[in-house]
């Protein structure tokens, strides 16, 4: 196929993570199809974190969240027409393996590849696609995710692809040595180092502390932490742009399983991440992106959200961490 004219659907929808971890296919895709044009369907809240990024051709946000809070019609009827009046794709691939993503991607005019029905997160995903893979589930995240478009695309998969990495996204390229960033909160209270354990840190770190902060609850536990701390300055609002621009600036990072503590991964910058109810499963764990884990027993295929077992990580054990690092 002249690979001048292919043309390639990607389907990441949510959350941040996920869509920070599945970016690093932009530029394998690229390697191989200098010249492909790639379009990446996303929940509309994460579209500006890919916007104007160099080797997509098209972000197309999609109101998935807005739909199912409004349950407006007319915004239904809207959303598929988008899908179905887009130009026909040479590959469509739902990196995602959920029913969500597998229903907008079948609207779209071609032909949809994916996980199959083990090693898809929904196994009923499958029942949409032309072509599967069979990637196991429990593998690491981000192998999963290159893996499966890897397949589709005919792309030879190798770890070098993933560990050879450029920065995924624009950034500043300049980090800042006197700067750390703690990314505090997450999706679950579980996830979520303890406000009084992060104030402990910030007080036993070298450099100055900048908390990350993402909602009105996570603003309340970074001024209590910046209260009880004398190392701690919280950061401002931002946007996904400046988040990712914040953080390619910091030192280190240092922050829950969660969206922008993986940017630091993405962005070829140093980071600890922390688990309590996931593992090291949901990072590309390198030599300068390390992870802390909790005593707790991880069962993937049935996560545990009442495992709060991150408070038995000390503040010293990260420090410990840290110093090797830096």
């Amino acid at each position: 196929m002249n690979n001048s004219k292919l043309r390639i659907a990607i389907v990441r929808l949510s959350a941040l993570g996920d869509i920070v971890n599945t970016a690093v296919v932009l530029q394998i895709i690229h390697a191989y199809y200098p010249n492909a044009r790639i379009d990446w369907f996303v929940e509309e809240a994460f579209a500006p974190i890919l916007k104007n990024h160099p080797l997509i051709h098209e972000v197309i946000p999609i109101p998935l969240k807005r739909l199912k809070k409004t349950k407006h019609f007319s915004l239904l009827k809207e959303m598929v027409h988008t899908l179905r009046s887009r130009e026909k794709y040479d590959y469509i691939i739902d990196a995602q393996g959920l029913l969500k993503s597998a229903l907008v991607a079948t609207f779209l005019p071609g032909k949809v590849h994916g996980f199959d029905f083990k090693s898809a997160r929904e196994g009923v995903a499958s029942w949409f696609y032309d072509t599967t893979s069979t990637i196991a589930y429990d593998l690491n995240v981000i192998k999963r995710n290159v893996m499966v478009i890897c397949e589709a695309l005919n792309i030879p998969y190798s770890d070098a692809l993933i560990e050879e990495k450029i920065p995924i996204f624009s950034g500043l390229s300049s980090p800042n040595e006197a700067k750390i960033a703690l990314v505090i909160g997450a999706s679950w209270p579980s996830k979520c180092y303890p406000k009084e354990q992060f104030a402990t840190l910030c007080d036993l770190l070298p450099y100055p502390c900048h908390l990350i902060w993402g909602s009105s609850t996570e603003y309340e536990d970074a001024q209590w932490i910046a209260q009880h701390c004398n190392n701690a300055t919280i950061a401002p609002k931002m946007s996904l742009i400046e988040l990712v621009d914040f953080i390619d600036q910091c030192r280190l990072t240092i922050g829950n399983d969660t969206g922008p503590t993986h940017i630091a991964w993405a962005m070829n910058r140093a980071s600890i991440t922390l688990f309590g109810p996931t593992n090291e499963r949901m990072i590309y764990p390198t030599s300068i992106n390390r992870f802390i884990k909790s005593p707790s027993q991880v069962n993937i295929f049935k996560i545990n959200r009442n495992d709060f077992s991150i408070r038995d990580i000390s503040p010293e054990s990260i420090v410990k961490l840290l110093k090797e690092l830096l």
